[in-house]
């Protein structure tokens, strides 16, 4: 009897702290890791540095100096130097600490490594980033931050910028439209496309832009955000007259920057612009954020009179996307796939597109479409992607860099919600108030007043 309730004095709590901590890793994985992955992780790494290095070939030879001390001061084994490692910064996710690079080393040393560093030290996974010249830091990330998205509090944001998912190195993916101006994303049915959409408008709605939106699915996406949307298309005949609308508005624009430009010789070289930006902030016309969703259906033709504004439509889009940037006029192109078989001008458009996200896709022609002329090596990442993760696409840029990221899930209601209350920052564009979307007014709920007025009670 003795020797049960010793049993199960000891083992209850060690049964209740290993199914305690076996829940936590299935159910709650950040929680998980704050408690028990990060301790053994970073004693781990403490222990085991100098040998996984090594191990890796990340070791040189001492230099002469080096030996010439260990044999005066010491009797041990002079042995290979290692990168000598910074500091070691816990966070929510992971670790990460810099490393030195010894003499004759280079980044994409440490990076061909971190699939070894990552099973050595126990970790999700291992990305290295070049802090400045000799310098890499490691980003340890304890587990999939992209099956539960959990975006950061505290993110960079700022005028024109969304931070719209999160890549798998648990960094904020931020889109930068003053970097970024244009952008193309592709992906098939219940791919997490729109989710992306609906994360970008709601994002842009507290902040003093203008949002257009072509919606060729007779409005069922941008419709209920129609309390922010300065105009609004929702189908190609409509679009065929809101596009030149822009493109007017863009040549205006030029007009107001040739304006600022024919000023006298002595005048400073800041007065001096080249785009709305460089112009005073009361010159300065409001930015606009142009919507294209399924935009293949603005190409599909079925008579000689659909081929003709079609190919006006084609040519305006393209004339925004060469111009638009310095005119403060950016596009954000959706679509199930975009390729030279939709017709003439499909490919000088897409070429105009600087960044790409690609969600999971029907076939690998249409990750080409999107990947392939800037990111060849993502086009086999973006075909892996699972129909079980709506949301999860991989983003690139004409830089050649690209990463996984995710959506976090946002309900159409919250986002409808974000741009009914920023509804009084629609800006005032007469070129596009009549294609302003009908907003149903809503009953303004009123306290209603009793039938029988009561007397005050006297003596």
């Amino acid at each position: 009897m003795t020797d049960l309730a010793t049993f199960l004095e000891v083992g209850g709590p060690v049964a209740a702290l290993g199914g305690g901590a076996a829940y936590a890793r299935a159910k709650h994985p950040g929680v998980y890791w704050s408690t028990v992955g990060l301790p053994i992780s970073t004693a781990r790494l403490l222990s085991s540095y100098s040998s996984v290095m090594e191990a890796c070939g990340l070791t040189v030879a001492p230099s002469r100096l080096r030996v010439l001390a260990v044999k005066a001061t010491t009797r041990r084994e002079i042995r290979p130097v290692p990168p000598r490692r910074g500091i070691i910064r816990p966070t929510s996710t992971g670790l990460r600490l810099r490393l030195r690079l010894a003499p004759g080393q280079e980044p994409a040393d440490v990076a061909a490594s971190a699939e070894r560093l990552r099973h050595a030290w126990g970790v999700h996974a291992v990305y290295v980033t070049t802090v400045k010249p000799g310098v890499v830091e490691l980003r340890l990330v304890g587990f999939d931050v992209l099956r539960r998205v959990r975006m950061p509090r505290k993110v960079d944001g700022g005028f024109l910028k969304v931070p719209v998912a999160l890549r798998e190195d648990a960094t904020p993916f931020v889109r930068d439209y003053r970097t970024v101006p244009h952008q193309l994303t592709l992906g098939a049915t219940l791919s997490g496309k729109s989710m992306y959409l609906r994360h970008l408008v709601a994002g842009l709605a507290p902040q003093p832009v203008a949002l257009v939106g072509i919606d060729c699915k007779r409005g069922v996406e941008l419709s209920p955000f129609a309390d922010r949307l300065s105009a609004l298309a929702t189908d190609p005949e409509q679009a065929a007259e809101l596009l030149p609308v822009l493109v007017k508005e863009m040549e205006d624009r030029y007009d107001l920057i040739k304006a600022r430009q024919g000023i006298a010789p002595d005048a400073p070289d800041e007065e001096i612009t080249s785009d709305i930006w460089g112009l005073p902030e009361h010159e300065r016309p409001v930015p606009i954020v142009l919507f294209v969703d399924e935009v293949a259906e603005l190409f599909l033709v079925a008579t000689r009179k659909d081929e003709d504004r079609r190919d006006e439509m084609v040519t305006q889009l393209i004339r925004l996307a060469q111009l638009g940037r310095a005119a403060g006029i950016y596009l954000e192109v959706c679509g199930q796939r975009f390729g030279s078989e939709l017709g003439k001008g499909a490919t000088m458009l897409r070429a105009q597109l600087t960044g790409r996200v690609c969600h999971r896709v029907n076939d690998e022609a249409s990750a080409k479409m999107a990947l392939g002329d800037i990111a060849p090596e993502a086009v086999s990442a973006a075909c892996a992607i699972a129909a079980e993760r709506p949301g999860l696409a991989v983003a690139g840029d004409t830089s050649g860099g690209w990463s996984r990221i995710r959506t976090p899930y946002l309900s159409l209601g919250d986002a409808a919600e974000i741009c009914r209350e920023s509804a009084h920052l629609v800006p005032d564009l007469p070129a596009l108030k009549r294609f302003r979307p009908d907003v149903p007014v809503r009953p303004i709920e009123t306290a209603t007043a009793p039938v029988l007025q009561p007397r005050p009670v006297t003596d």
